[in-house]
């Protein structure tokens, strides 16, 4: 990981380290996305099974997982992975239970009633990486508060494994997290058969989930289609930012760095610290705990993308957190309670020494997909409300249109809508047989 001084770094040195990995908005993978979504869009199921066989090496006959897979994986699960899996359903579904928002009312002014209503989705895509890591906590942290939402089509589709076959885990998680259907597809092909529907895979109302450049790229391109799907959030490669004071344990610091770069080769880890000492110690400690890590080559190609950042005081690291906007912030300073009112933009906060990142992948309660490339800046994390919308109603009584309607007729006049002043100027005229 390259080391930088802050305060050495001109204003285009700074935006360059902060920047993350071009290769995320190369044009060849917009193109290559939008041709598969054209080809999805088209033959539908024929060409799911055509870029699963180029990309994944696997020729798929049913694209429906039989719920009786899902039952048959969640009864042969251990029982210690049972457990683990329960305990996490548990806290999240605690988390989320206390986001079910409520219907409120307003009387605006005398018989002027404005009330907003939630509604959950009809139906939610859920995509749920696979590959080499299969993501069991993914499909908890979408389906579990989708149902909490009520919506009644919750909709799983992950890649096959070189078996041809979805992973047991996320079979078992399917079941456990009540998973309406379950489909086998994966990458920017997976999107578009929840964006556009195919004769086996439903459309979808909203697509959720994180993935690659070209799952991103999907969900990006096909949101901006009229007509076309919602989507959670901009969601990519993972990434990760530590804020460390010199009393942080570099031991955990570079676990945690390296805990995310094992996800992707695009991943991007940062770490802000006080003193080169410290990036010295840091750099030396993730070289050791890199040796024995499973998927050490996957974190080495994250690595080149990774940045050490001195920083000469808390106030100029914090600074940088909200440029930067991370998916995930570690906050490992002292007292690090008393700089949450300072942090702005951030996916999700990690504060102390003993809250490593993964308990917020797994199960301390709250979310794991969360804005990805600076989307912190305006996104949150899926919650029970990215899985609802809401109606606006609004009810006068005739002393309310008294009181209200001159002010509507006068606006509507200054717009030049003549019909607009008389749907209200009329009932005044004529009165009503009802209040």
């Amino acid at each position: 990981m390259r080391i930088s001084v802050w305060n050495d770094l001109n204003a285009d040195e700074k935006l360059s380290t902060l920047a993350r990995p071009q290769a995320l908005v190369d044009e060849s993978l917009r193109q290559s996305t939008a041709d598969i979504l054209t080809a999805v869009r088209r033959r539908g199921d024929a060409a799911i099974r055509e870029y699963t066989k180029r990309y994944d090496g696997v020729d798929l006959t049913d694209l429906q997982v039989p719920t009786k897979d899902m039952k048959a994986a969640w009864d042969a699960l251990p029982i210690a992975d049972k457990a683990a899996m329960e305990t996490a359903k548990t806290n999240i579904e605690t988390f989320h239970t206390a986001q079910i928002p409520r219907v409120y009312e307003v009387e605006t002014m005398p018989g002027v009633l404005c009330r907003r209503e939630p509604r959950p989705l009809e139906s939610a895509g859920l995509y749920v990486p696979g590959g080499s890591a299969p993501l069991v906590s993914t499909l908890m942290m979408l389906a579990i508060p989708a149902k909490i939402a009520g919506v009644p089509k919750r909709i799983t589709i992950t890649p096959p494994g070189k078996n041809g076959k979805v992973n047991e885990n996320i079979l078992a998680a399917g079941y456990l997290c009540g998973v309406t259907d379950m489909y086998v597809a994966g990458g920017a092909q997976a999107i578009a058969a929840l964006g556009y529907g195919t004769q086996s895979i439903p459309k979808c109302a909203k697509i959720f989930g994180p993935g690659n450049a070209y799952v991103a790229q999907a969900k990006a391109q096909i949101s901006m289609e009229m007509g076309g799907p919602a989507i959670d959030l901009p969601a990519g490669p993972s990434e990760a930012m530590v804020l460390a004071d010199d009393q942080a344990s570099a031991i955990f610091v570079a676990a945690d760095l390296l805990s995310q770069a094992e996800h992707d080769p695009m991943a991007q880890v940062i770490c802000v610290c006080r003193s080169q000492d410290f990036a010295n110690t840091l750099s030396g400690e993730i070289t050791r705990q890199l040796k024995n890590l499973p998927r050490k080559n996957i974190a080495k190609q994250a690595l080149k993308n990774g940045r050490i950042i001195i920083a000469p005081n808390t106030g100029t690291m914090l600074d940088i957190a909200n440029i930067y906007a991370p998916e995930h912030l570690i906050v490992q300073i002292q007292n690090p309670e008393n700089v949450m009112d300072k942090i702005r933009n951030a996916g999700s906060v990690f504060l102390g020494p003993w809250t490593p990142e993964a308990v917020g992948d797994y199960a301390s309660g709250t979310n794991h997909t969360l804005p990805t490339f600076g989307a912190a800046r305006a996104y949150s994390g899926v919650g029970v409300e990215s899985f609802m919308k809401y109606i606006t109603v609004q009810m006068l009584t005739r002393q309310g249109l008294e009181t209200l309607g001159p002010c509507v007729e006068r606006l509507a006049s200054m717009e030049g809508l003549e019909a607009h002043r008389r749907a209200v100027s009329l009932r005044l005229k004529m009165g009503g047989t009802y209040e």
